[in-house]
């Protein structure tokens, strides 16, 4: 289904996603116009909130929890291992959870470079019935869980005091998104490769000139 870096191919893509092509003959990129429209309905703001509600522990503070918690031990307290509940990312594992219909939320960077990383993305949520968006951009996602950039964010469930909230963010995804597949399918692109994959073809165009070069001499 995918290789080690997670891209999968065009063919397999075509056969999993029942014919829904999101990639054609060139790579497309996205525009900023489909994240700025959603940010404009003010749903971004309260999303952003819900997201750092959720942080994954950074490297401090895992620390801490695990020395405070070998230290409960030592002295032969009970611990509590209870999960907790965190936005999960990588775009390997969230590509899981969509599948396993474990994610209630996919959030997906609008400036991922090259873009047939995440382009069948949409496809595959909607086929599976899960809300998705498109946000700027990845450095901000990627603040959510302390990295750099990160491509994509899932969010699995709640805790009970903020379902209500997260229902009505929810709602507003789904018509900003789900309910327009069709029409930011045909927004989120315009034929214009990704400035990674417009460096590949433009490699590949002078090695194959070369060799031609090469035969006519």
């Amino acid at each position: 289904m995918f290789s080690r870096r997670g891209v999968a191919t065009r063919g397999r893509e075509r056969e999993r996603f029942g014919g829904v092509h999101l990639i054609s003959n060139s790579i497309l990129e996205p525009k900023e116009g489909v994240a700025r429209a959603f940010s404009c309905e003010g749903a971004a703001t309260n999303l952003f909130k819900m997201l750092l509600k959720y942080r994954p522990e950074d490297r401090a503070t895992k620390k801490d929890r695990l020395l405070k918690r070998a230290q409960a031990e030592t002295e032969g307290k009970t611990i509590e291992s209870k999960k907790p509940i965190v936005v999960k990312y990588g775009l390997n594992h969230v590509t899981y959870l969509i599948e396993q219909n474990k994610a209630q939320l996919v959030v997906i960077a609008h400036d991922v470079d090259p873009i047939e990383l995440v382009v069948w993305l949409p496809a595959l949520c909607r086929k599976m019935e899960i809300p998705y968006c498109i946000v700027k951009g990845k450095a901000r996602l990627g603040t959510i869980v302390h990295k750099k950039t990160a491509a994509v964010l899932c969010l699995t469930t709640v805790k009970n005091e903020d379902k209500l909230e997260f229902s009505k963010i929810l709602e507003a995804i789904k018509a900003n998104f789900n309910d327009k597949f069709d029409e930011i399918r045909k927004k989120w692109g315009g034929g214009i490769m990704g400035s990674k994959s417009q460096a590949k073809s433009k490699a590949k165009e002078k090695l194959l000139a070369k060799e031609a070069a090469q035969r006519m001499s």
